[in-house]
């Protein structure tokens, strides 16, 4: 299996984005300037442990609830057998799911680069682990340790990154619940008030103190074991209606209308593939 259908940048399996020469050299002098950076790993791992600090901080001042569709399918709770899951999110509610509430047995998937140093590093000191890895770097054991630690503990993906585009479900969550038996759950934040500052390809949600901050977790999506690469599609697309229809949810919530949170989701059924052959 190649190893950018879970950690690569795009939907279709098998694509690469072309790289222009100016995107080869900006990537060049990115990494050049990295290697000015924090090159000490005991610096990495304090500023890391500083960020882990003010983030909790903040959330103490944060109005937040954390709202499972179905109960014991949560990060929150001890992954058994039943419900341990692979939970979908986009990339701008990661410090949300970091900082909402203790986590147990959790992992989490973060990129090989500078940034993933400091993130990796910050996901250890809340007591998550992380798993690294990219369609460029460190992709092939990414896969395997994902799979292994699919058994045993509850796995975060933001289905977004590394590179967007923004709000996407791409085919490697669907590809690893079919492979490991998990269900994805996935999952959605809503703020009252939020600063966002922009990045290349999407925004960080910070809640300002005082806001309201919504988590709501919808309900597992199974997907057929087995599924070939080419057949994933279907299952995708209902995982993207599921996180834009809890997302619009968590939204008006979040702007102050009168929601019923745990309605249930109207999505399509999806005939199984081999029910489909037959």
């Amino acid at each position: 299996m190649p190893a950018n259908l879970i950690l690569g940048n795009s939907r279709s399996t098998g694509y690469s984005a072309p790289v222009s020469a100016r995107s080869r050299t900006s990537h060049s002098l990115v990494h050049g300037m990295d290697a000015v950076k924090l090159r000490n790993r005991t610096l990495i791992r304090l500023l890391a442990r500083l960020m882990a600090f003010c983030g909790r901080c903040l959330f103490l001042f944060v109005r937040v609830r954390v709202i499972p569709s179905v109960e014991g399918f949560s990060p929150h709770c001890e992954p058994d057998d039943q419900h341990r899951s692979l939970f979908c999110l986009w990339h701008d509610a990661i410090l949300a799911a970091v900082f909402c509430g203790k986590t147990v047995n959790v992992a989490a998937l973060t990129s090989q680069n500078y940034d993933g140093d400091v993130v990796a590093d910050l996901l250890d000191a809340v007591g998550i682990q992380p798993v690294r890895g990219s369609s460029s770097r460190g992709g092939a054991a990414a896969i395997r340790q994902m799979f292994e630690l699919a058994g045993r503990k509850h796995v975060v993906i933001a289905t977004d990154g590394p590179r967007g585009p923004r709000r996407v479900v791409k085919d490697g969550i669907v590809y690893l619940a079919s492979q490991s038996g998990r269900p994805i759950v996935p999952v959605a934040l809503g703020v009252s008030r939020a600063w966002k500052p922009r990045g290349r390809w999407t925004d960080l949600v910070i809640p300002w103190p005082f806001s309201r901050a919504i988590v709501l977790g919808g309900p597992p999506i199974y997907v057929p074991e087995g599924l070939t690469p080419q057949q994933l599609g279907p299952f995708r697309d209902q995982v993207q209606a599921a996180m834009d229809l809890i997302q619009a949810r968590v939204d008006r919530y979040a702007a102050g209308e009168a929601v019923d949170l745990q309605a249930p989701l109207e999505l399509d059924p999806i005939l199984p593939p081999q029910s489909k052959a037959a």
